[in-house]
């Protein structure tokens, strides 16, 4: 009886001393440490990413003049450019709806692409059909608005060549600045100088006593200095309306200032402008030429961003 007692203390002991270590390994739920929770990114962070949608600025261009949208690093851009041929402002509303308001009578088209190829950096080669013009261009986002910033600046330095880059080549050398009020407007300023403007002029010549004799006139100013303004208001969601004029400040000056007006739709990462236009230029240099007294053509611009 004696042994049967003992057995039963010692298996008693033995089980409370492996029970005491698994009780006090078991920290009851209350004394947990939370889990830590990430902080939310502070509204300056997100400022400076330039991958975030800016409502009020969402396309690289405005028609033509270049934007102060960012790019992210290592990211790219596709842009379309159609002007098709119909002058709008010549003949009867009949006679346009017959060619589908210039759509029948051809188009320039221009494609580009750009990419971030280093912080604030993108870099862009564009090939436009208009005599087969091929510009690389290069931007620099070096101020951005915001606290107490009130504009942001990008420089921009571009060379363009026709006969895909062979002849007339006109360097381009300028800034833009703007600035965003709220998340519904922009506006611009973009002061350039290009350079060999005059390039498409050539000297003419005549018969005279059996010999051509050219006769060159008087040598104009090559190149062109132009303050490019334009516009931004986003009049819904995703729907806006953009306008911007060239004027040309010095240098050579023909015909009359290039404008353009689009009516835009943003759908995700693509935006898509109905253009109104007196020029079927899209480069600087061609832009800077000007438009045509008494023209408007119709066309469009397609862009997709890859971010």
């Amino acid at each position: 009886m004696k042994s049967r007692i003992w057995i039963l203390s010692v298996l008693v002991l033995a089980n409370a001393a492996t029970a005491g270590p698994a009780w006090a390994q078991s920290a009851p739920a209350s004394t947990a440490a939370p889990a830590s929770t990430p902080a939310p990114a502070s509204k300056s962070s997100v400022q400076d990413d330039p991958a975030v949608l800016v409502p009020a600025e969402p396309d690289v261009v405005v028609v033509n003049l270049p934007t102060t949208m960012r790019m992210p690093l290592f990211k790219g851009n596709f842009r379309l450019t159609h002007r098709f041929a119909g002058n709008l402002k010549r003949g009867s509303f009949a006679d346009q709806a017959r060619n589908l308001f210039g759509i029948d009578q051809g188009a320039i088209i221009g494609f580009e692409y750009r990419f971030g190829v280093a912080p604030h950096t993108q870099a862009s080669f564009y090939r436009s059909s208009f005599d087969k013009t091929i510009q690389f261009h290069g931007k620099y986002d070096a101020v951005r608005q915001g606290g107490a910033i009130p504009v942001s600046l990008s420089a921009i330095a571009s060379i363009e060549g026709t006969n895909n880059f062979q002849d007339k080549y006109a360097p381009s050398f300028g800034v833009t600045v703007s600035r965003l009020v709220g998340t519904r407007v922009a506006a611009y300023v973009s002061p350039i100088w290009v350079g060999n403007t005059a390039a498409s002029l050539s000297a003419s010549t005549h018969d005279h006593d059996d010999h051509d004799v050219a006769l060159v006139p008087e040598t104009p100013r090559r190149s062109t200095t132009v303050v490019g303004i334009g516009g931004r208001v986003r009049v819904g969601g995703s729907t806006y309306v953009a306008a911007e004029i060239v004027p040309r400040v010095s240098g050579y000056q023909p015909d009359e200032p290039s404008f353009g007006v689009s009516l835009e739709k943003r759908v995700g990462a693509h935006v898509f402008s109905l253009t109104f236009t007196n020029s079927f230029g899209t480069t600087f240099a061609q832009v800077a030429r000007g438009g045509a007294t008494d023209s408007l053509y119709l066309g469009f611009n397609l862009a997709r961003k890859f971010f």
